[in-house]
């Protein structure tokens, strides 16, 4: 958070600056203009708080329907759950409540958690603390059982508020982390938490290293939202559909899909490129369920460890994307280059697993052009790289 004094941010939230910032929003003169204007009526702490506001509002249009209603923080937006996968993850809690949101943030997942229950919503960094309530106010006026308190997290009673959604902090000293036992609060101290209530969910970074136990405890679950995976949930108790296992689910805001841990599956080799390949989702790549997922359609890997599957027919799945294999080449410039021109094919994706090479510059050496589309899928097989070329099924 910015070195401004708390009362600017509660100034801020207040609905004081609501006319200010609509204005500031709204206007085409250049920003020396725009701030020089403020500046007649704000001070300088002010005037950058309104304009930081107008364009954080405008970055958080990728995660909120209605950014203009809410307040942020270049950090806590950075970190903020979209709204999307804060209602999918609010669907586990079920329909009663309260329910508590530690380290809550500017409240993205709180806002989720708020649908329809109280909340509590506890962090010890003020500022976080006075947005997240101004954002949860907005979302709930008329909720007088709801609030955000300035604490840590460690000191609370969770006896009236359970259960529970914890993010702990990634970067304590200043680094990201993706080792739970260096988050704040740590592994340790979300394990007492758990003893207080059990019934939790742990916000993690898809890459992080959660310790052994709680993978034998809990549900494992990897989430993406527009192939991006974006966040690995813990799930314990009453909150874990499938306690003991990983699953990776892909979220969009009309769908969901869900690949569950089966762990007997194996994932054979093809002896050969199919008619079809698969790309994974990145929550199932990150989940390394590529063999459950190809279990369920009957594939196979394209290599081993690569992450590309192949198959004999295609396959309509969310947790998959299918490429149609028109021709497989060795990955020789002047050969890949010549079979795009002879198709007039201008618009070209490059995807590439298991080899060393840097997409946009081998577009440049290629040189496409056309109207026609095509996808370039890149990858080691049988020991030597090759090109195969396809279109997206």
């Amino acid at each position: 958070m910015p070195d401004t004094p708390l009362d600017d941010y509660r100034w801020l939230a207040s609905g004081q600056a609501d006319e200010l910032l609509a204005a500031a929003a709204a206007a085409s003169e250049p920003l020396v203009q725009l701030t020089a204007r403020l500046r007649r009526e704000l001070s300088a702490g002010r005037t950058h708080l309104v304009l930081e506001q107008v364009e954080l509002r405008r970055r958080a249009k990728q995660k909120f329907a209605h950014p203009e209603r809410m307040f942020f923080s270049p950090l806590a937006l950075e970190q903020a759950t979209d709204e999307v996968l804060a209602g999918y993850k609010a669907e586990r809690f079920g329909p009663a409540g309260p329910v508590a949101d530690l380290c809550c943030g500017i409240g993205g997942d709180l806002l989720g958690l708020a649908s329809g229950r109280a909340v509590l919503g506890i962090d010890r960094n003020p500022v976080a603390a006075v947005l997240a309530a101004a954002n949860l106010r907005r979302a709930q006026p008329d909720a007088h059982t709801s609030g955000v308190a300035v604490a840590d997290v460690l000191s609370i009673d969770l006896g009236s508020a359970a259960p529970w959604h914890i993010d702990p902090d990634r970067r304590p000293r200043g680094r990201r982390t993706t080792r739970v036992s260096l988050h704040s609060p740590d592994s340790e101290a979300i394990d007492r938490l758990r003893t207080r209530c059990a019934v939790a969910a742990i916000k993690l970074a898809p890459a992080a290293e959660p310790p052994p136990h709680w993978a034998g405890e809990a549900e494992l679950e990897w989430i993406s939202r527009g192939r991006e995976c974006r966040q690995l949930v813990v799930w314990f108790d009453r909150l874990a559909r499938h306690a003991g296992r990983r699953t990776a689910s892909v979220v969009a805001a009309d769908s969901r899909r869900t690949v569950i841990e089966r762990p007997d599956a194996c994932l054979a080799v093809s002896p050969r490129i199919q008619r079809f390949v698969f790309e994974p989702d990145p929550a199932v790549l990150a989940a390394d369920l590529s063999a459950s997922l190809a279990a369920e359609h009957q594939l196979s890997a394209l290599a081993a460890g690569l992450g590309y599957l192949t198959g004999d027919a295609a396959v309509v799945d969310a947790a998959l994307s299918c490429f149609e294999v028109l021709e497989v080449l060795p990955l020789r410039v002047k050969l890949v280059a010549d079979w795009l021109r002879t198709r007039g094919i201008g618009q070209l994706e490059i995807k590439k697993r298991g080899v060393a090479l840097e997409p946009e510059q081998l577009r440049r050496q290629l040189r496409p052009a056309g109207s026609g589309q095509a996808t370039l899928l890149i990858a080691p097989v049988n020991g030597q790289a090759v090109a195969i070329m396809a279109r997206r099924a």
